[in-house]
């Protein structure tokens, strides 16, 4: 999985997004602010497509409507606007077409000055991008790749909203739980993946472990050119990696991973080796 999965491109030309504080959002009218606030903001360098045919099958999104503007278009948001959350489905619905075996999870889980109207508009345009593809609800345990294969189904879509209740397609926010470290430092971060991995519920849910390191307000002051990834990531993902590594999957073991900068080391192909391990274990029981 990528985390903020979206935010290889955020317009720095447009206004400061919603989910950011008052105090930003004065600062960010000038646009030197919006410039730096693009390092930090920026999580990935992949577009879908890429992030695709790299192998990650999970993708973390944050959506908002814009204020002031006429109509209910919704946007992919992490600090800055990105691009319009419909041109992003079509592109995953392009690969999709193309592998049709493939199976993805789209987790919507922030929402940004959305009222129900958006939420209705942004569902059906969700709807109509995947139609058949899409996964009803159902118990977790029977959502196998050969239960999906057999109903043609591709898609899940996690929505963190209540209004998922009223539409089978959508999975609630609460069956894919991603406990987050909120830290700078990497060891508390491998620690508190440690533990969230230990007290994960064993059935019913799938679990996201997210490997990120999250850059508090005197981060941000102390290396306001360098940027995110310069400043945390590249140091970090060797060590994240190396723990990645050491992983089991299945019941009692890792679920799904996300990271930032998904490319710059193996990071999709280290995660999906894993399931290697599973093979394994099947053999050696038969």
């Amino acid at each position: 999985g990528s985390h903020d999965s979206f935010s290889y491109w955020v317009d720095e030309k447009s206004p400061v997004g919603p989910d950011q504080a008052t105090a930003i959002k004065r600062l960010a009218r000038i646009s030197l602010v919006r410039k730096i606030m693009k390092k930090w903001s920026v999580t990935q360098n992949l577009t879908f497509k890429e992030q695709l045919e790299g192998g990650i099958r999970y993708f973390d999104l944050r959506v908002s409507s814009k204020p002031g503007e006429i109509g209910q278009e919704i946007y992919f948001i992490h600090g800055l606007f990105g691009i319009k959350v419909w041109d992003g489905l079509k592109e995953i619905n392009t690969f999709l077409e193309q592998h049709s075996k493939e199976v993805i999870f789209l987790d919507f889980n922030h929402f940004y000055a959305m009222d129900d109207g958006h939420h209705h508009f942004l569902i059906n345009r969700i709807r109509s991008a995947f139609e058949s593809k899409l996964c009803s609800v159902e118990c977790v345990e029977y959502v196998t790749l050969q239960y999906m294969w057999e109903k043609k189904h591709q898609v899940l879509i996690f929505y963190h909203h209540p209004l998922y209740e009223e539409y089978p397609f959508l999975w609630p926010g609460n069956k894919m739980p991603a406990p987050w470290a909120n830290t700078t430092n990497v060891h508390k971060l491998l620690q508190f993946l440690e533990t969230t991995l230990e007290e994960r519920s064993r059935y019913g849910t799938f679990h996201v472990s997210q490997a990120i390191l999250t850059p508090r307000v005197k981060t941000i002051a102390r290396h306001l050119i360098r940027g995110l990834k310069n400043t945390l990531v590249h140091r970090n993902l060797p060590m994240i990696l190396n723990w990645v590594k050491a992983q089991k999957p299945g019941v009692m073991g890792v679920n799904i991973i996300t990271s930032d900068f998904v490319e710059l080391v193996d990071f999709a192909a280290t995660v999906i080796a894993l399931n290697d391990l599973l093979l394994e274990e099947d053999e050696s029981a038969s």
